[in-house]
């Protein structure tokens, strides 16, 4: 399997503008799973859809379609439909040798380049065999601690080794190494007041808050863990002593053991700061476990093949670890091996996210390699 043609590189980056021009944030990826599906179709090929969106409440579930090969191997492709929130309108143009929007908002690159190289993968594979099957899983929910995938029914998969390109790095990277997440969420509640005329008959929900965040150890917390509180909300009116508070926060490791106890350190510090007697509060809290981390033996199966066809289309790779997740993660949690690859993609969930035409085209290269030393 040769490396694409000007004409499917023409075409690559046709597809990948008009997805990017589709909103599709979590719990919304209809027309962009429309789409998807119709170009599928339009190949000859049956898309699957499953009942992930009714599970995690979006108007969308899981696509999946398989492209026949001349043996019994299989190969998994997996790339996400969603997108985190769009400010505003997605236009995407050429500017330096990247694609980037227009206007002050994502592009959506994260997850749409793999997205397009799929589409394009499919469009050669019907053109041209392979002895070796591919099924493609296109996921909803993956920016919500990887919704889609966790409710996907991996034993309807022929492949049991597979790939997602969705890591922001250059081209070349391998993620060998995710995290371990955990979701703390805490609701406090103390008793409103007029903050003019009887502040001390009042309990401020939201000093309880800050007085536990202050204590909280976040940010990186050594080289493999982070802590952070993401959002913070409470009150009703500058006059009010504030008797509701919700705060929402996360702890990573690679270290599941360490994860673990750096999200109890967080629940530990918003109960304490809930029984202080100068503004004690009832505590609604929980620490839900979103997914499991992963480490790869660097002589697997499927660091072996990224390898061998990163180096074919003349990139060195270069084994790293991730403080994100990916759909590898949950894939890899029900007893597949897929791999989390670089895709090229530059700060993504930023208005300035962009991707190289370059990685555009790259990331297709490798998946034709991919291909074709499985099929090997």
């Amino acid at each position: 399997m040769t490396a694409a043609s000007e004409a499917e590189r023409r075409q690559l980056h046709d597809t990948f503008a008009a997805l990017c021009r589709i909103p599709s944030p979590s719990g919304s990826e209809r027309r962009c799973a429309d789409a998807v599906s119709a170009e599928l179709r339009g190949l000859g090929l049956t898309v699957a859809e499953d009942d992930a969106g009714a599970a995690i409440g979006g108007d969308c579930g899981n696509l999946l379609a398989r492209i026949p090969g001349s043996g019994e191997r299989s190969l998994l492709f997996c790339a996400h439909l969603d997108t985190v929130p769009v400010a505003e309108p997605i236009e995407p143009v050429v500017r330096d040798g990247g694609w980037e929007n227009a206007n002050e908002a994502i592009l959506g690159a994260d997850n749409k380049v793999a997205v397009a190289a799929m589409l394009a993968l499919a469009r050669r594979l019907m053109a041209v065999p392979s002895a070796v099957g591919v099924e493609l899983l296109f996921t909803v929910g993956e920016e919500v601690a990887l919704a889609g995938a966790k409710e996907f029914e991996v034993g309807i998969l022929r492949s049991r080794l597979g790939y997602t390109f969705d890591s922001a790095s250059p081209v070349g990277g391998v993620v060998v190494a995710s995290p371990t997440h955990y979701r703390i969420a805490a609701e406090l509640r103390g008793v409103a007041a007029h903050a003019g005329v009887r502040p001390e008959m009042g309990r401020s929900a939201i000093l309880a808050a800050a007085r536990a965040i202050a204590s909280m150890r976040l940010g990186r917390i050594d080289s493999q863990t982070t802590a952070n509180i993401g959002t913070i909300d409470g009150g009703s009116a500058a006059n009010i002593v504030p008797d509701r508070c919700r705060v929402l926060g996360e702890a990573r490791s690679l270290e599941a053991a360490r994860a673990e106890q750096i999200a109890s350190e967080l629940v530990e510090c918003l109960t304490d700061a809930a029984n202080d007697p100068e503004c004690e509060c009832d505590l609604d809290i929980t620490m839900e476990r979103q997914f499991d981390g992963y480490r790869v033996r660097p002589s697997s199966a499927e660091v072996t093949l990224a390898f061998g066809a990163l180096r074919e289309c003349g990139y060195e790779p270069r084994p790293t670890t991730s403080g994100g997740g990916s759909d590898a993660n949950a894939l890899r949690a029900r007893g597949l091996d897929v791999l989390n690859l670089a895709n090229g993609t530059e700060r993504n969930h930023e208005p300035s996210e962009r991707v190289s035409t370059a990685a555009l085209e790259g990331i297709l290269d490798v998946a034709f390699a991919l291909v074709k030393r499985a099929s090997g």
